[in-house]
């Protein structure tokens, strides 16, 4: 300290302090913030949002493409509500566009064509909002698909499961009536078709109808209802799922792939703020510009060209949108004996089983899965390391056969076309398909379940010896043998980390007294159940093993080196291929290798 400052005042060594008032940090926003968590407390939760981790991996962007469409959908929606009209009362169309004029319609399909021809980007945001909904679906599609076949349905997930199934029925069926709004004729023969479906409904099928369509079909109370449905019921549920859906996401943290570093624990990945949110903003704009350009190219429901709807016409090959594609199929395969009189009524199962109960009957089973599983292996844990597919051969190869099935029934839909197109008879080309649907799935089953348990026994052959690597070494007494590479601990972690279930042994079914036991019949069930699961099974490599493998034989050095002289540090090294002869006082001997 200077001598100065000894004789200097306390106040004078305060004279360059800033005395002016603190300012708020952030400025307006930082104010504002800090106004609104003042008052609702909502910081704490925004901070643990955004140091959220989410991993990084390409199938985890299906989810997100479903959502980026769910915004487009709505955003595009709120556009069309503006001038289409909701009704089916008679109108004469004098519009732009030719062909129709002093045509009678309804005024839902002369708005619509008015939307198509006098709004500026009306028919482009038509167009966006109909691929948008095909994008959707079939997003949510391959979603649960992906779900199902690494095991992410798992506790703590079971209600996410069914909340992703509800909101792939629901939008099916928001789809159809968004499809059906524009009362052109390929719309209104699909609601013919569909209130043909209701009437097979046994014995209530007429009053359902009835209170359906407000009476008889078509009647003019059905436009109305389906805009009621379909810009705001059904939304409000989808987004009210889609927002739960999130949130237990949220709750139970997301699930990741095997891999070094990643446990039930911890989540290995990006947080929210700032890597995430810039990734997943960025591949908004890139689905919302690939649904445009879609939309700006191919035209899709094109309605000026089927014209207004007349019950007494139908459309040439009318067929519904892919995503009902499956269950027009069935329509197409159930045998006509299926229809009969009995009782005095007409009893259409084979319009019934295709139509109405289908749906209901695959989401149930599919909604079942997840409790099924969890009940025949006995495992209460909590999972969020997901399963490689072939890890878990009877689960993959069960979801193939449904998927084989699911296409059968798809490809079915257009059986006309294939006849018409191949020159085949439609009723051998309906046999063919019955068929399909019969002997397809067990063969797909049978030809997944071998694949993944070979893929697994190449995985436990390659932590074993480690990977070819193309160098056949010389030994001194004239042997030949290839040189393996072991695997770095990074990859083989990938190829190790899973668990193989083992069948449940079945218990006596009596005691020593000879009463039989409670619930024996159920265990019995179960132990079938767990042996058809898990009977043909290649389980993981232990560390023993990996021990021993490495220590397997009497080349073990020379290998060694074989494999670091077939890593050159510079260019000019020793080439990969070709035999090394090897001498008998070094891994190489005394000499280059020739």
């Amino acid at each position: 300290m200077s001598t100065d400052s000894h004789t200097r005042s306390a106040d004078a060594l305060r004279t360059q302090d800033d005395v002016s008032p603190p300012g708020r940090r952030g400025g307006p926003v930082g104010a504002i913030a800090s106004w609104a968590d003042e008052r609702t407390g909502t910081a704490k939760g925004f901070r643990y949002l955004m140091r959220k981790v989410f991993p990084d991996h390409w199938s985890f962007m299906l989810g997100e493409i479903a959502m980026y469409s769910l915004v487009i959908l709505l955003l595009t929606g709120t556009f069309l509500t503006f001038w289409y009209v909701p009704s089916a009362g008679e109108t004469v169309y004098n519009g732009s566009y030719e062909p129709l004029k002093g045509i009678s319609m309804s005024q839902a399909y002369a708005s619509t064509v008015d939307i198509s021809y006098e709004v500026r980007g009306g028919l482009i945001v038509r167009q966006i909002h109909h691929w948008a909904a095909l994008f959707f679906l079939a997003a949510i599609l391959v979603h649960m698909c992906r779900v199902f076949f690494t095991g992410a349905f798992r506790k703590p997930r079971e209600i996410n499961w069914i909340i992703g199934l509800t909101l792939l029925m629901l939008s099916m069926i928001e789809g159809f009536a968004g499809y059906s709004l524009p009362d052109d004729l390929l719309s209104g023969t699909g609601l013919r078709a569909a209130q043909g479906f209701m009437l097979s409904i046994p014995v209530l099928g007429s009053y359902i109808s009835y209170a359906v369509f407000g009476g008889g079909f078509p009647g003019e109370a059905l436009i109305p209802r389906l805009f009621t449905v379909h810009v705001l019921l059904l939304p409000a549920i989808i987004v009210a799922l889609f927002t739960a859906h999130i949130i237990l996401v949220i709750v139970h943290k997301h699930t990741q792939y095997p891999g070094p570093g990643r446990s039930e624990k911890n989540v290995v990945g990006f947080p929210m703020m700032p890597v995430y949110i810039a990734k997943a903003g960025g591949f908004f704009f890139v689905v919302f510009g690939i649904t445009a350009l879609v939309a700006g190219l191919v035209t899709i429901n094109p309605i000026w060209a089927y014209g207004p709807y007349e019950p007494t016409q139908v459309t040439a090959g009318s067929q519904p949108d892919w995503y009902m594609g499956f269950a027009d199929g069935a329509l197409r395969l159930l045998p006509g004996f299926l229809e009969f009189d009995l009782l005095g009524r007409t009893w259409s199962f084979n319009i019934f089983l295709g139509a109405i109960a289908l749906i209901p009957v695959l989401f149930t089973i599919a909604g079942a899965y997840p409790f099924l599983e969890a009940w025949i292996t006995g495992d209460k844990r909590e999972h969020h390391i997901l399963d490689r597919p072939r890890n878990a051969p009877t689960r993959t190869a069960l979801g193939m056969a449904a998927l084989s099935f699911y296409v059968v029934l798809f490809f079915a839909s257009a059986n006309d076309i294939m006849a018409i197109k191949l020159h085949l008879s439609i009723n051998d080309v309906a046999n063919l398909m019955r068929l399909s649907c019969l002997v397809l799935p067990p063969l797909v089953f049978w030809v997944t379940k071998r694949l993944c348990l070979s893929l697994q026994r190449r995985d436990r052959e390659l932590v074993l010896h480690g990977r070819e690597t193309g160098r056949i070494v010389r030994t001194a007494d004239g042997r030949f043998f290839e040189a393996h590479e072991p695997l770095d601990e990074y990859t083989r972690w990938r190829l190790v980390a899973f668990e193989s279930n083992r069948p449940l042994e079945l218990s006596a079914g009596s005691d020593g007294n000879g009463v039989r036991r409670a619930g024996s019949a159920k265990q019995r069930l179960r132990a079938a159940l767990s042996g058809f699961w898990f009977t043909d099974r290649v389980d993981a490599v232990t560390p023993a093993e990996l021990a021993a493998a490495h220590h397997h034989g009497e080349y073990e050095a020379l290998e060694a080196a074989a494999v670091e002289d077939s890593h050159p540090q510079e260019f000019g090294g020793q080439l990969h291929g070709g035999a090394e002869e090897v001498g008998t006082s070094h891994a190489y001997g005394d000499h280059e290798p020739r």
